[in-house]
């Protein structure tokens, strides 16, 4: 306590500063957020290398810590002169306004502690298991299923997921089911596609899903929109999307054999309400046990250019999406009986997991592995690796998936993959 109000009154006595020199120039409701500013530098440095040192081992906290304490106090700093203005004589107020942040503070900051605590703990554990490396798009082209099927028997994955649509998805299960022999812990996942490539189920039986061409056509976005249209919609585009689930899931077997269904879907579509909500109907008939969840912990240790790429390439936006998705799926998984990981990595840099973003989400699920409860699986590593595509694959019908195979971030997915 002594330490923590010593730093207390060090970042106080920079509030009080930048405050009083600030007010001469500026009004208070836009001096004091900036003067907070200042103080939570000292903060946040001073309570993680001194307050909670033997929590912290004397390094910082994670920035996300930082990034909470500015919305909370930048929130109230800016509200609260508004609130008590003229109510209070001028030397409380300025007290109210300096200490009301340094409550707040030690609540933040203590839970910070806490878990950085629980890092190191985990980081310590040499006998924690590690996360289960996945692949996604086996099938898609003969430059990913090069890709995976290599990665998978140099025992650098542990599964991929099933294009049953894909242009070349009977020799990606062929290479696969030749690598279980040698390896029967691989995990195949249905790789559910309602986005793109042609049809499972019959044109005639599903029009509002395809194109002229039998082509699926229908978005993620569209998908998500139709979730929350009129229920006669809903009704109608289930009874079709039963037809074309089934006969993916009949085409899994058809490749694989019969037995229980792992299933996921391309660019996560399974986590649509609609979407799941059928498959969730459908489980017991088809023996589906266990769909993905897209729960992804947000990684520390990040240099800032790479969380400007997650901005700026969406991933902040997707990863947001599926969050409240896998949400609002983990309650009728379980009345259901299907299990799910744990927790995932890849949607956040989804397509650029090389580097430091796959260092720091590796680290971060190992922290989580062996933590699993009552119908949960290990974690989740998510890539896309992939062997220079040399074929177009807007011919099959993958034009959404074109550019995205295409990009030259396949193969340094796959070379990451193998120097993990």
């Amino acid at each position: 306590m002594g330490l923590y109000g010593l730093v207390g009154v060090v970042a106080a006595a920079v509030h009080a500063g930048v405050l009083l020199g600030l007010g001469v120039l500026l009004p208070v409701w836009l001096a004091n957020p900036l003067a907070f500013l200042a103080a939570s530098v000292a903060g946040y440095l001073g309570h993680a290398q001194v307050t909670f040192r033997p929590e912290t081992g004397g390094e910082r906290f994670a920035r996300r810590w930082l990034l909470l304490q500015y919305g909370v106090n930048l929130s109230v700093c800016s509200l609260l002169p508004l609130v008590i203005g003229g109510l209070l004589p001028p030397p409380l107020e300025l007290v109210v306004l300096v200490f009301t942040p340094t409550v707040l503070n030690a609540l933040i900051w203590s839970r910070a502690a806490r878990f950085s605590l629980q890092r190191r703990r985990d980081q310590l554990n040499p006998n924690a298991p590690r996360p289960r490396l996945h692949a996604d798009d086996l099938g898609l082209s003969n430059a990913t299923n090069r890709a995976i099927l290599q990665l998978a028997q140099a025992g650098r994955l542990d599964g991929a997921s099933l294009l049953v649509n894909g242009p070349a998805a009977t020799a990606g299960v062929a290479g696969w089911s030749a690598l279980e022999a040698e390896r029967p812990d691989l995990q195949l996942c249905l790789h559910l596609c309602l986005t793109e490539g042609p049809a499972a189920a019959p044109a005639a039986a599903i029009p509002d899903l395809v194109d002229a061409r039998g082509h699926l056509r229908l978005s993620f976005g569209r998908w998500l929109l139709a979730s929350l249209g009129p229920p006669r919609q809903r009704r109608r585009l289930s009874e079709q999307l039963r037809q074309e689930i089934a006969a993916q899931i009949a085409r899994f077997r058809q490749l694989r054999g019969p037995g229980p269904i792992h299933l996921d879907g391309h660019q996560h579509i399974h986590l649509v309400p609609l979407v799941l909500n059928t498959l969730l109907a459908m489980a017991d008939q088809e023996q589906i046990v266990w769909l993905r969840s897209t729960a992804e912990p947000l990684p520390t240790g990040l240099p800032l250019r790479c969380w400007w790429e997650a901005w700026r390439q969406a991933g902040l936006l997707k990863w947001l999406v599926l969050q409240l998705l896998s949400q609002w799926a983990r309650r009728p998984m379980r009345r259901h009986g299907l299990s799910s990981n744990r927790s995932f990595a890849g949607v956040l840099f989804t397509g650029q997991m090389a580097g430091a973003p796959l260092d720091a989400a590796w680290r971060e699920l190992q922290r989580l592995a062996g933590l699993e409860r009552a119908g949960e699986t290990a974690p989740l590593l998510l890539a896309h690796p992939g062997a220079p595509l040399d074929t177009d694959l807007q011919a099959s019908g993958f034009a959404v998936s074109q550019p995205f195979a295409a990009s030259s971030w396949r193969q340094r997915e796959w070379r990451a993959l193998q120097a993990l």
